[in-house]
């Protein structure tokens, strides 16, 4: 926890900061109230229910968001345990959680978690407190994966009925089950009330075959042991084309789902793609899809 704590308090004073007030506050507006009509005022926005039943002009006045409310969704299935360098994708996971979290508090903003792996899991309401934020990097630390994947589609359709004001929602994981695209549907209604990123956690593992030998691996659903032959040049070339398809799968599914994407490979520097995707976005005005 406090190796966590302290490389994203370090991440959190680069530009992070400044990326994320430019990319992600006040960039939405809430309704204020229903006030007369003030000669100068916009007519286009004249409530005219209200001015009908009165019999005097009304408009609708708004207020921008000052204060956003970050909520992370963060996968808990059997994938989630993996990992063949520095770190698992779950404990990937919680370094980025308390990094958003650490960026969020400075900024006055409120943050909440959602665990989900084959069932939902554990929900924390968005807090600012210091302790809040060290209890949402221990929860996603110390959580037991699931043995099966991450129903994504549930706890998709949970947020959409627990998020009642406009939110950030990242979502962290593998994505593992994009290839069935269930969840797509979901997602999109999502993205429609909320700004939503996929933060796709990827292990070199998964995309090229480590030049070693024969080895086995076992197959978390069914048990099974399957020996691979590592150092045969078509088995390496077969297992980068399926990476290459899965991650074509994501890709679609996040697209049509209409929601932005960080892919962050373990094998590097955890911040480097958020940072990325923050100056992208900056460039583009806060639409970087």
């Amino acid at each position: 926890m406090r190796q966590v704590q302290l490389r994203t308090h370090r991440l959190v004073n680069t530009a992070l900061t400044g990326g994320y007030r430019s990319v992600f506050r006040g960039q939405g507006i809430e309704f204020e109230e229903v006030r007369p009509y003030v000669p100068g005022d916009d007519v286009r926005g004249i409530d005219w229910k209200v001015t009908a039943r009165t019999g005097e002009p009304h408009i609708k006045s708004y207020r921008e968001e000052r204060e956003l409310s970050v909520h992370c969704l963060v996968d808990q299935g059997m994938g989630m345990g993996f990992g063949t360098r520095r770190w698992s994708k779950r404990e990937a996971a919680a370094q980025l959680v308390g990094l958003f979290a650490n960026v969020a508090a400075r900024n006055q903003d409120r943050v909440g978690l959602t665990l989900f792996g084959s069932e939902p899991g554990l929900h924390l309401d968005p807090r600012k407190t210091s302790r809040h934020i060290q209890r949402l990097i221990r929860e996603v630390m110390v959580a037991e994966p699931h043995d099966e994947p991450g129903n994504l589609k549930r706890v998709l359709e949970g947020s959409m009925r627990a998020l009642h004001r406009r939110s950030l929602v990242l979502i962290f994981s593998d994505f593992a089950d994009a290839g069935g695209r269930s969840w797509v549907q979901a997602m999109r209604a999502l993205a429609m009330r909320h700004d939503v990123i996929g933060v796709r956690l990827v292990d070199p593992f998964e995309k090229s075959l480590p030049k070693v030998g024969r080895f086995a691996l076992k197959d978390l659903q069914g048990g099974a042991w399957n020996w691979i032959d590592a150092r045969d040049e078509g088995v390496r070339a077969a297992w980068e084309q399926a990476a290459l398809q899965r991650e074509a799968a994501v890709n679609g599914a996040l697209r049509e789902s209409r929601v932005a994407r960080i892919d962050v490979p373990l094998d590097e520097d955890l911040a480097a793609p958020i940072l990325r995707f923050f100056r992208l976005r900056m460039m583009r005005g806060g639409r970087a899809r």
